[in-house]
């Protein structure tokens, strides 16, 4: 924002290098131009026919780049572009002077975690990236990454959905409802007892965060519900009072819930910070950048899954209309309807601790390469019942008898998967999920989420 890039220059700075923000930010950056200061800009979010005033706008997504690597999250550009730092330094034989080179390897575990959190497309480049940044993440160098293993009882080697789904979030926990900079200062510090101390308060931000959005998530699921039932092709739901540090996560549950785009927007003195996630088959983000340009929101920006903006509060139903005719013109008749993918077909006895070791040789699985998923065709839930908040366990195996399955359905309680795993009664179900193997104190045993 303008005040902020002036103040820096107030004190000084004369470069500015922002991250993951800037492509379409005219005026802030204009205003900096005028006022001396240099910024360039790295991100990836989808560009404008016309780009910001900056020295550099670093971006594989802008309109006029044929650069094949577009779909890295702005950590990776960062690395890329550090890679090429490096290669220049090197060129200038500046290594030679006292200087010593870095290695840039001992930073994959930090792109690897980004990529992974921002559920980017794990093929590619990102793939390699993510693959060699779990195996230096497995090392424990870096003492805030460790600590926050620790914390999360991650206690076996990391894998993508570690970083998606238990570090991810308590790195993130901070800026969402504590100290935005926290996460920052974790994966920075050299010293172990600091580390801890931190990853502690994140893991602490984490659980507040997690109250907060079960209680936006509730508000607005009814408002979704409704307009779900009216069957449009958008879900927009809006209220003051909701934590804006939690929207892009509801937005997320129900996108899953409802399987059609949804935004969701959190109203303070009549303006509202928005955070929209879509689904395959809708371009979010050049539908927001759309809106933008016609003149229904302040400003936004995002990329094909997921979209960030900001909307005056009586401007919020010219948005909803807009965005609902260009949903519609994309999918030009075609139907949101939920689909499951089934690569293979397995019996309980068919799912070892070997079988799922060979699929893992395919990955790191994530956005863009998901993890195989099977069906167990006709079988029994057995001792089903809820543990946690909203979990449901279970066994699965042949109604007949034979080997069992430990299988668990994340936040399904109260709804049609759960009630029919805790209702089944012995009775036969086709069962689909994926395959992964759950270590306790050093035993593996093969299980269906």
């Amino acid at each position: 924002n303008t005040p902020a890039l002036l103040k820096l220059k107030e004190q000084g700075v004369s470069l500015v290098l922002t991250v993951d923000c800037g492509t379409t930010a005219f005026s802030p950056l204009k205003d900096a131009a005028d006022a001396g200061l240099d910024v360039v800009v790295i991100d990836h979010h989808v560009a404008e026919p016309m780009l910001p005033d900056a020295v550099s706008v670093v971006n594989p997504n802008r309109l006029d780049e044929t650069s094949p690597v577009g779909q890295l999250c702005a950590a990776g550009m960062v690395f890329m572009l550090i890679i090429a730092v490096n290669r220049a330094l090197r060129d200038a034989f500046w290594y030679g002077e006292g200087h010593g080179e870095p290695d840039l390897m001992k930073m994959l575990d930090l792109v690897a975690l980004a990529t992974v959190a921002d559920v980017v497309p794990l093929t590619g480049v990102n793939r390699a990236l993510v693959r060699q940044g779990l195996a230096v993440m497995a090392r424990r160098e870096n003492p805030g990454i460790a600590a926050l293993a620790d914390i999360s009882r991650l206690d076996e080697l990391p894998e993508a959905w570690h970083l998606g789904f238990m570090l991810g979030p308590r790195v993130n926990a901070g800026g969402r409802v504590g100290e935005a900079g926290l996460g920052v200062k974790l994966l920075t510090t050299n010293d172990k007892d600091e580390a801890t101390g931190i990853a502690m308060r994140l893991d602490q931000y984490n659980s507040e965060r997690r109250e907060i959005e079960a209680a936006v998530l509730n508000a607005a699921m009814a408002q979704a519900e409704r307009q779900a039932e009216a069957d449009a092709p958008l879900i927009l739901v809006a209220s003051e009072g909701w934590h804006p540090g939690v929207i892009g996560i509801v937005a997320g549950r129900i996108k899953e819930t409802f399987n059609r785009p949804a935004c969701v927007v959190s109203i303070e003195n009549g303006l509202g910070k928005g955070s929209g996630r879509s689904v395959r088959g809708v371009d979010l983000g050049p539908a927001v950048i759309a809106a933008h340009q016609a003149g229904h929101l302040v400003n936004g920006g995002g990329h094909a899954m997921a979209a960030g903006f900001t909307v005056a509060g009586e401007r919020l139903d010219d948005f909803r209309r807009f965005l609902t005719d260009h949903i519609e013109n994309q999918l030009a008749g075609a139907v949101l309807a939920p689909d499951i993918g089934i690569d293979g077909a397995l019996s309980p006895e068919g799912a070892t601790v070997e079988f799922i070791d060979s699929l893992n040789d395919a990955g790191p699985f994530g956005a863009g390469n998901p993890r195989p998923r099977f069906v167990l065709p006709a079988v029994a839930p057995i001792n089903a019942r809820i543990v946690g908040t909203d979990h449901v366990s279970c066994f699965l195996a042949a109604p007949q008898g034979g080997p069992r399955l430990k299988s668990i359905a994340f936040r399904t309680a109260g709804t049609p998967v759960g009630e029919a795993l805790l209702n089944a009664r012995g009775g036969a179900l086709h069962v689909a999920g994926h395959l992964n193997v759950d270590t306790w104190q050093g035993d593996r045993k093969p299980q269906l989420i």
